[in-house]
């Protein structure tokens, strides 16, 4: 019976876990299938957040994020773009199809599944505010592409940005001349010793509701700060939803 009891608590977290959100696909802007997941607890009118991973990643950076965006009153979809790869035992099934079908994975190929996220959000999903959040080398995209939607996104978190594209020809103030173009608030965070990355970027931000946050000391790279497993995730969680907060439905 003891035995029984402890498999039947096992099972139901995860049960109640893989509720919480549902797997989609749409075209991205060269018809290569994207995969996602939704986690969509709120009427369509809650503030809705798009969530782009890191490099070598997936969607699965977010299992453990995305619910608690949730308990804070906000949908999500998390996105695979076609550059990346494994974590938390989620395959990238966008790069994967990439890969098979020979299309280029760069970081910078990927801007085209960002675009194509943030429009089927906006025609299929959403009918409140957009938000749109990047990780790593995706956490410069939506700097870069923020601009371009200043009419669609009401704001953009940014976890660890860099200028990140020179290898694929880019200048080293490639998001530092796009980021001077956005209008919307923006929020960048980091690990402690990262900040020398993003500094001029977020200098050139004209929003005047802009902020940052650093730890004391510490950190990680990406959205991983989130994690539990991250020591310093409570003071990230913290200035995320202070920033956060504006978004909601009052």
């Amino acid at each position: 019976m003891r035995k029984s009891f402890l498999i039947f608590l096992i099972i139901v977290p995860l049960l109640s876990f893989a509720e919480n959100f549902k797997t989609i696909q749409f075209p991205s802007e060269d018809g290569l299938t994207i995969t996602a997941d939704l986690y969509m607890t709120h009427k369509s009118n809650a503030p809705f957040i798009i969530l782009f991973h890191r490099a070598g990643w997936s969607r699965g950076e977010y299992r453990e994020i995305a619910p608690k965006l949730n308990a804070l009153g906000f949908n999500c979809l998390a996105v695979d773009q076609r550059s990346g790869g494994e974590i938390n035992g989620v395959i990238n099934e966008t790069a994967k199809r990439a890969k098979e079908k020979k299309k280029g994975m760069t970081y910078l190929d990927a801007v085209q599944d960002l675009k194509a996220a943030i429009l089927y959000t906006k025609k299929n999903l959403a009918k409140g505010k957009i938000i749109i959040w990047g990780s790593s080398y995706s956490a410069s995209l939506v700097l870069v592409i923020g601009s371009e939607f200043n009419k669609t996104i009401a704001g953009i978190v940014s976890f660890s940005p860099g200028e990140y594209f020179s290898k694929f020809g880019k200048s080293h103030t490639f998001v530092q001349q796009r980021a001077n173009k956005i209008k919307c608030p923006v929020f960048i965070t980091s690990a402690k010793a990262e900040q020398n990355s993003w500094k001029k970027i977020y200098e050139a931000i004209p929003s005047s509701q802009k902020r940052y946050f650093l730890p004391v000391s510490g950190g990680v790279h990406g959205s991983e700060t989130l994690w539990k497993s991250t020591k310093e995730h409570k003071q990230y969680w913290k200035a995320v939803k202070d920033f956060l907060g504006q978004f909601l439905i009052k």
